[in-house]
């Protein structure tokens, strides 16, 4: 069974500059907790320009500090409107991640769809329960006030 997160968000800009902010690799490391360790091993001079294909290699630590090896791959891009990014080789079954963004009346909207699956089967649906959905929540309240620091210039309090 596939789990999902979606979350929704008005930027306060135009719809070029959050393409160039969102579409970087390197400005997730700016949105993701610390205590996650992410770290971008991919060299910074692939990551000037997104393209469909493109395969972006990370260290992430989601439990107790262990540093585990996260492979994406950018399997869709159109310009302005979206992008998605999906795992190779990292600690999740299935990762298909969706980013939509859309000009609408002062500024833009954007939508994030992570479709998930943990592997380990009920042992995996166990720990969705207990931790991981939990973790996630927390992952992507934090990049939506890290956003609205960055965009709306509000803080808002997880």
């Amino acid at each position: 069974m596939l789990h999902t997160i979606q979350t929704k968000q008005h930027i306060n800009s135009d719809l070029e500059t959050v393409w160039d902010f969102m579409r970087s690799p390197l400005n997730l490391q700016k949105i993701t907790p610390s205590y996650l360790g992410f770290e971008i091993l991919t060299p910074k001079t692939e990551l000037n320009e997104m393209y469909a294909g493109q395969i972006i290699e990370y260290y992430v630590k989601p439990i107790a500090g262990i540093k585990l090896h996260w492979v994406t791959e950018i399997t869709h891009v159109e310009h302005l409107r979206l992008f998605v990014d999906e795992q190779r080789f990292g600690p999740y079954a299935f990762w298909h991640h969706q980013h939509h963004l859309k000009a609408v009346d002062n500024g833009v909207e954007m939508i994030d769809i992570v479709h998930y699956k943990l592997p380990l089967g009920i042992f995996g649906k166990l720990l969705n329960k207990v931790m991981v959905a939990n973790q996630l929540k927390t992952i992507f309240d934090y990049r939506f006030n890290k956003i609205e620091e960055l965009f709306n210039q509000t803080k808002v309090k997880l």
